[in-house]
Protein backbone atom coordinates (compact mmCIF):
# COMPACT_ATOMS: atom_id res chain seq x y z
CA UNK A 1 0.00 0.00 0.00
CA UNK A 2 1.28 3.48 -0.91
CA UNK A 3 2.22 5.87 1.85
CA UNK A 4 -0.28 8.69 2.54
CA UNK A 5 0.24 11.88 0.58
CA UNK A 6 1.71 14.59 2.82
CA UNK A 7 -0.53 17.67 2.67
CA UNK A 8 0.44 21.24 3.50
CA UNK A 9 -2.26 23.91 3.78
CA UNK A 10 -1.44 27.48 2.74
CA UNK A 11 -3.82 29.70 4.69
CA UNK A 12 -6.39 29.16 7.42
CA UNK A 13 -9.57 30.15 5.58
CA UNK A 14 -12.95 28.98 6.88
CA UNK A 15 -13.39 26.39 4.13
CA UNK A 16 -10.01 24.90 5.01
CA UNK A 17 -10.78 24.56 8.71
CA UNK A 18 -14.43 23.56 8.33
CA UNK A 19 -14.34 21.18 5.37
CA UNK A 20 -10.99 20.36 3.77
CA UNK A 21 -8.71 19.88 6.78
CA UNK A 22 -11.12 17.39 8.44
CA UNK A 23 -11.27 15.47 5.14
CA UNK A 24 -7.49 15.43 4.78
CA UNK A 25 -7.04 14.45 8.43
CA UNK A 26 -9.46 11.49 8.26
CA UNK A 27 -8.72 10.32 4.72
CA UNK A 28 -6.85 7.00 4.58
CA UNK A 29 -4.51 8.25 1.83
CA UNK A 30 -3.66 11.73 3.14
CA UNK A 31 -1.71 13.05 6.10
CA UNK A 32 -1.82 16.69 7.19
CA UNK A 33 1.81 17.69 7.63
CA UNK A 34 1.62 21.43 8.20
CA UNK A 35 -0.59 24.51 8.15
CA UNK A 36 0.79 27.95 7.30
CA UNK A 37 -0.49 31.40 8.10
CA UNK A 38 1.00 34.88 7.93
CA UNK A 39 0.82 34.92 11.74
CA UNK A 40 2.22 32.02 13.75
CA UNK A 41 -0.48 32.20 16.41
CA UNK A 42 -3.25 31.57 13.91
CA UNK A 43 -1.36 28.66 12.37
CA UNK A 44 -0.74 27.18 15.82
CA UNK A 45 -4.43 27.28 16.74
CA UNK A 46 -5.41 25.43 13.56
CA UNK A 47 -2.46 23.02 13.70
CA UNK A 48 -3.35 22.01 17.25
CA UNK A 49 -6.79 20.90 16.11
CA UNK A 50 -5.40 18.67 13.38
CA UNK A 51 -2.22 17.39 15.00
CA UNK A 52 0.21 18.91 12.53
CA UNK A 53 3.02 21.46 12.36
CA UNK A 54 2.37 25.21 12.43
CA UNK A 55 4.39 27.35 10.01
CA UNK A 56 4.66 31.12 9.79
CA UNK A 57 4.70 32.26 6.18
CA UNK A 58 3.56 30.47 3.05
CA UNK A 59 7.01 30.20 1.49
CA UNK A 60 8.34 28.41 4.57
CA UNK A 61 5.74 25.66 4.16
CA UNK A 62 6.86 25.04 0.58
CA UNK A 63 10.36 24.27 1.88
CA UNK A 64 9.15 21.32 3.96
CA UNK A 65 10.29 18.05 2.40
CA UNK A 66 7.43 16.01 3.89
CA UNK A 67 4.89 18.24 2.12
CA UNK A 68 4.21 16.54 -1.21
CA UNK A 69 1.06 18.47 -2.09
CA UNK A 70 -0.50 21.74 -1.00
CA UNK A 71 -4.06 22.95 -0.67
CA UNK A 72 -4.51 26.68 -1.32
CA UNK A 73 -7.69 28.31 0.10
CA UNK A 74 -6.38 31.89 -0.21
CA UNK A 75 -8.40 34.79 -1.70
CA UNK A 76 -8.76 34.43 -5.46
CA UNK A 77 -6.36 37.28 -6.24
CA UNK A 78 -3.53 35.35 -4.54
CA UNK A 79 -4.09 32.00 -6.22
CA UNK A 80 -1.84 32.46 -9.25
CA UNK A 81 1.16 33.63 -7.22
CA UNK A 82 1.09 30.76 -4.74
CA UNK A 83 0.02 28.07 -7.20
CA UNK A 84 3.06 28.95 -9.30
CA UNK A 85 5.33 29.05 -6.24
CA UNK A 86 4.09 25.64 -5.14
CA UNK A 87 4.56 24.08 -8.57
CA UNK A 88 8.07 25.50 -8.85
CA UNK A 89 8.79 24.00 -5.42
CA UNK A 90 7.79 20.60 -6.82
CA UNK A 91 4.46 20.32 -5.00
CA UNK A 92 1.17 19.05 -6.37
CA UNK A 93 -1.61 21.62 -5.93
CA UNK A 94 -5.30 21.66 -5.06
CA UNK A 95 -6.46 25.28 -5.27
CA UNK A 96 -9.79 26.82 -4.40
CA UNK A 97 -11.95 27.99 -7.26
CA UNK A 98 -11.45 29.82 -9.43
CA UNK A 99 -7.88 28.71 -10.10
CA UNK A 100 -7.59 32.13 -11.71
CA UNK A 101 -10.21 34.20 -13.57
CA UNK A 102 -7.63 34.95 -16.31
CA UNK A 103 -7.58 32.36 -19.13
CA UNK A 104 -4.00 33.13 -20.14
CA UNK A 105 -2.68 32.85 -16.57
CA UNK A 106 -4.70 29.67 -16.04
CA UNK A 107 -3.25 28.15 -19.20
CA UNK A 108 0.29 29.06 -18.10
CA UNK A 109 -0.17 27.36 -14.73
CA UNK A 110 -1.67 24.24 -16.27
CA UNK A 111 1.27 24.04 -18.69
CA UNK A 112 3.75 24.50 -15.84
CA UNK A 113 2.13 21.61 -13.97
CA UNK A 114 2.20 19.38 -17.07
CA UNK A 115 5.83 20.22 -17.81
CA UNK A 116 6.84 19.29 -14.26
CA UNK A 117 4.74 16.15 -14.01
CA UNK A 118 2.60 17.59 -11.22
CA UNK A 119 -1.13 17.48 -10.53
CA UNK A 120 -2.89 20.84 -10.53
CA UNK A 121 -6.56 20.60 -9.62
CA UNK A 122 -9.25 23.18 -8.95
CA UNK A 123 -11.44 22.53 -5.91
CA UNK A 124 -14.86 22.34 -7.53
CA UNK A 125 -16.32 19.62 -5.34
CA UNK A 126 -19.82 19.06 -6.69
CA UNK A 127 -18.54 17.48 -9.92
CA UNK A 128 -17.25 14.56 -7.81
CA UNK A 129 -20.70 13.78 -6.36
CA UNK A 130 -22.19 10.69 -8.08
CA UNK A 131 -25.62 12.33 -8.45
CA UNK A 132 -24.43 14.35 -11.43
CA UNK A 133 -23.13 11.29 -13.25
CA UNK A 134 -26.55 9.71 -12.63
CA UNK A 135 -28.15 12.76 -14.24
CA UNK A 136 -25.78 12.50 -17.19
CA UNK A 137 -26.67 8.81 -17.66
CA UNK A 138 -30.38 9.62 -17.65
CA UNK A 139 -29.85 12.23 -20.36
CA UNK A 140 -27.67 9.88 -22.42
CA UNK A 141 -30.30 7.13 -22.11
CA UNK A 142 -32.98 9.45 -23.50
CA UNK A 143 -35.00 9.89 -20.31
CA UNK A 144 -35.98 13.43 -21.34
CA UNK A 145 -35.70 13.00 -25.09
CA UNK A 146 -33.41 15.33 -27.00
CA UNK A 147 -31.67 17.86 -24.74
CA UNK A 148 -32.91 21.41 -25.36
CA UNK A 149 -31.58 23.53 -22.49
CA UNK A 150 -30.27 23.96 -18.98
CA UNK A 151 -31.10 26.44 -16.25
CA UNK A 152 -29.01 26.72 -13.09
CA UNK A 153 -28.87 29.02 -10.08
CA UNK A 154 -26.64 29.43 -7.07
CA UNK A 155 -27.40 32.27 -4.68
CA UNK A 156 -26.47 32.81 -1.03
CA UNK A 157 -27.40 35.26 1.75
CA UNK A 158 -25.20 38.32 2.22
CA UNK A 159 -21.85 37.71 3.97
CA UNK A 160 -20.66 40.03 6.75
CA UNK A 161 -19.68 43.50 5.54
CA UNK A 162 -15.98 42.82 6.18
CA UNK A 163 -15.99 39.55 4.22
CA UNK A 164 -13.20 39.27 1.64
CA UNK A 165 -15.79 38.58 -1.05
CA UNK A 166 -16.58 42.30 -0.96
CA UNK A 167 -12.92 43.26 -1.54
CA UNK A 168 -12.11 43.87 -5.23
CA UNK A 169 -8.36 43.88 -4.53
CA UNK A 170 -8.65 40.30 -3.25
CA UNK A 171 -10.60 39.06 -6.25
CA UNK A 172 -14.00 39.32 -4.61
CA UNK A 173 -17.40 39.39 -6.26
CA UNK A 174 -20.30 37.08 -6.94
CA UNK A 175 -19.01 35.85 -10.30
CA UNK A 176 -15.80 34.13 -9.07
CA UNK A 177 -17.31 33.05 -5.76
CA UNK A 178 -20.78 31.69 -6.59
CA UNK A 179 -21.08 32.17 -10.34
CA UNK A 180 -18.60 29.38 -10.98
CA UNK A 181 -21.13 26.79 -9.75
CA UNK A 182 -23.90 27.26 -12.34
CA UNK A 183 -21.31 27.99 -15.03
CA UNK A 184 -19.51 24.76 -14.22
CA UNK A 185 -22.83 22.88 -14.23
CA UNK A 186 -23.49 24.19 -17.74
CA UNK A 187 -19.99 23.19 -18.81
CA UNK A 188 -20.33 19.80 -17.14
CA UNK A 189 -23.52 18.86 -19.00
CA UNK A 190 -23.28 20.81 -22.26
CA UNK A 191 -19.58 20.45 -23.05
CA UNK A 192 -16.61 22.67 -23.93
CA UNK A 193 -18.25 24.25 -26.98
CA UNK A 194 -20.31 26.58 -24.80
CA UNK A 195 -20.08 30.28 -25.57
CA UNK A 196 -21.49 33.31 -23.77
CA UNK A 197 -24.27 35.04 -25.72
CA UNK A 198 -25.04 37.76 -23.17
CA UNK A 199 -24.47 38.62 -19.54
CA UNK A 200 -25.29 41.14 -16.83
CA UNK A 201 -23.50 41.90 -13.56
CA UNK A 202 -24.90 44.20 -10.88
CA UNK A 203 -23.56 45.68 -7.64
CA UNK A 204 -25.63 46.20 -4.51
CA UNK A 205 -25.75 49.66 -2.86
CA UNK A 206 -22.36 50.64 -1.49
CA UNK A 207 -20.62 47.57 -2.88
CA UNK A 208 -17.46 47.73 -5.00
CA UNK A 209 -17.85 44.28 -6.55
CA UNK A 210 -20.71 42.63 -8.39
CA UNK A 211 -23.19 41.03 -6.02
CA UNK A 212 -25.40 39.35 -8.62
CA UNK A 213 -25.39 38.32 -12.22
CA UNK A 214 -26.91 36.27 -15.00
CA UNK A 215 -25.69 34.90 -18.29
CA UNK A 216 -27.06 33.21 -21.39
CA UNK A 217 -24.88 30.63 -23.11
CA UNK A 218 -25.29 28.29 -26.08
CA UNK A 219 -23.63 25.27 -27.64
CA UNK A 220 -22.74 25.09 -31.36
CA UNK A 221 -25.87 22.94 -31.80
CA UNK A 222 -28.06 25.65 -30.27
CA UNK A 223 -28.71 24.13 -26.83
CA UNK A 224 -28.99 27.04 -24.40
CA UNK A 225 -28.01 27.53 -20.77
CA UNK A 226 -29.33 30.23 -18.44
CA UNK A 227 -27.34 30.80 -15.25
CA UNK A 228 -28.14 33.04 -12.28
CA UNK A 229 -25.91 33.78 -9.30
CA UNK A 230 -25.73 36.18 -6.38
CA UNK A 231 -24.48 36.72 -2.85
CA UNK A 232 -27.14 38.97 -1.35
CA UNK A 233 -30.08 36.64 -1.95
CA UNK A 234 -32.10 33.87 -0.43
CA UNK A 235 -30.30 30.52 -0.69
CA UNK A 236 -30.78 28.67 -3.96
CA UNK A 237 -28.73 25.76 -5.32
CA UNK A 238 -30.32 24.06 -8.29
CA UNK A 239 -30.23 23.08 -11.92
CA UNK A 240 -32.73 21.77 -14.45
CA UNK A 241 -32.23 20.02 -17.77
CA UNK A 242 -35.04 20.30 -20.30
CA UNK A 243 -35.58 17.93 -23.17
CA UNK A 244 -38.07 17.31 -25.95
CA UNK A 245 -39.98 14.79 -23.79
CA UNK A 246 -39.31 15.72 -20.17
CA UNK A 247 -37.06 17.47 -17.69
CA UNK A 248 -34.75 16.64 -14.80
CA UNK A 249 -34.58 18.83 -11.69
CA UNK A 250 -31.94 18.77 -8.96
CA UNK A 251 -32.19 20.69 -5.67
CA UNK A 252 -29.33 21.35 -3.24
CA UNK A 253 -27.16 20.63 -6.23
CA UNK A 254 -23.82 22.14 -5.28
CA UNK A 255 -23.19 21.89 -1.53
CA UNK A 256 -25.04 18.88 -0.10
CA UNK A 257 -23.94 17.55 3.29
CA UNK A 258 -22.43 14.06 3.51
CA UNK A 259 -25.64 12.63 5.01
CA UNK A 260 -28.00 14.32 2.54
CA UNK A 261 -30.12 11.87 0.53
CA UNK A 262 -29.70 12.98 -3.11
CA UNK A 263 -32.83 13.13 -5.22
CA UNK A 264 -33.30 13.52 -8.96
CA UNK A 265 -36.81 14.40 -10.12
CA UNK A 266 -37.75 13.16 -13.57
CA UNK A 267 -40.78 14.99 -14.98
CA UNK A 268 -42.58 13.57 -18.01
CA UNK A 269 -46.00 14.91 -18.94
CA UNK A 270 -48.05 15.26 -15.76
CA UNK A 271 -46.06 12.65 -13.80
CA UNK A 272 -42.96 13.01 -11.64
CA UNK A 273 -40.64 10.15 -10.71
CA UNK A 274 -38.46 10.72 -7.64
CA UNK A 275 -35.13 8.94 -8.05
CA UNK A 276 -33.42 8.63 -4.65
CA UNK A 277 -29.72 7.84 -4.40
CA UNK A 278 -27.41 6.89 -1.55
CA UNK A 279 -25.78 9.75 0.41
CA UNK A 280 -22.26 10.63 -0.69
CA UNK A 281 -19.54 12.82 0.81
CA UNK A 282 -18.39 15.03 -2.05
CA UNK A 283 -15.56 16.51 0.05
CA UNK A 284 -14.08 13.06 0.64
CA UNK A 285 -14.65 12.22 -3.02
CA UNK A 286 -12.74 15.34 -4.02
CA UNK A 287 -9.82 14.38 -1.77
CA UNK A 288 -9.84 10.91 -3.34
CA UNK A 289 -9.77 12.44 -6.83
CA UNK A 290 -6.87 14.68 -5.85
CA UNK A 291 -4.90 11.78 -4.39
CA UNK A 292 -5.46 9.83 -7.62
CA UNK A 293 -4.18 12.81 -9.61
CA UNK A 294 -1.12 13.08 -7.36
CA UNK A 295 -0.39 9.37 -7.83
CA UNK A 296 -0.75 9.80 -11.61
CA UNK A 297 1.31 13.03 -11.70
CA UNK A 298 -1.36 14.91 -13.62
CA UNK A 299 -4.96 16.14 -13.50
CA UNK A 300 -7.43 16.95 -16.29
CA UNK A 301 -7.28 20.67 -17.03
CA UNK A 302 -9.68 21.20 -19.92
CA UNK A 303 -12.70 22.18 -17.82
CA UNK A 304 -10.55 24.41 -15.59
CA UNK A 305 -9.32 26.38 -18.58
CA UNK A 306 -12.70 26.50 -20.27
CA UNK A 307 -14.29 27.76 -17.04
CA UNK A 308 -11.71 30.56 -16.86
CA UNK A 309 -12.63 31.52 -20.43
CA UNK A 310 -16.35 31.57 -19.56
CA UNK A 311 -15.78 33.71 -16.44
CA UNK A 312 -13.75 36.17 -18.50
CA UNK A 313 -16.38 36.22 -21.26
CA UNK A 314 -19.22 36.85 -18.78
CA UNK A 315 -17.32 39.83 -17.37
CA UNK A 316 -16.52 41.23 -20.82
CA UNK A 317 -20.06 40.71 -22.11
CA UNK A 318 -21.51 42.56 -19.13
CA UNK A 319 -19.19 45.57 -19.46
Amino acid sequence: MSRPVGIGVIGCADIAVRRMLPAFATGPETEVVAVASRTLGKAERVAERFGCRAVQGYAALLELEKVQAVYIPLPAALHAEWVEAALRAGKHVLAEKPLTPDPLRTEQLLKLARDRGLALMENVMFVHHPRHEAVRRLVDEGAIGELRGLQSAFTIPAPADDDIRYAPELGGGALPDVGVYPLRAALHFLGPGLEVVGAHLASGPGRHVETSGAALLRTPAGVTAQVIFGMEHTYRSTYELWGSEGRLTVERAFTPSADFIPVINLHRGTSTEEIRLEPSDQVAATVDAFVAAVRAGSAPGEDVLRQAVLIDDVRRRSA
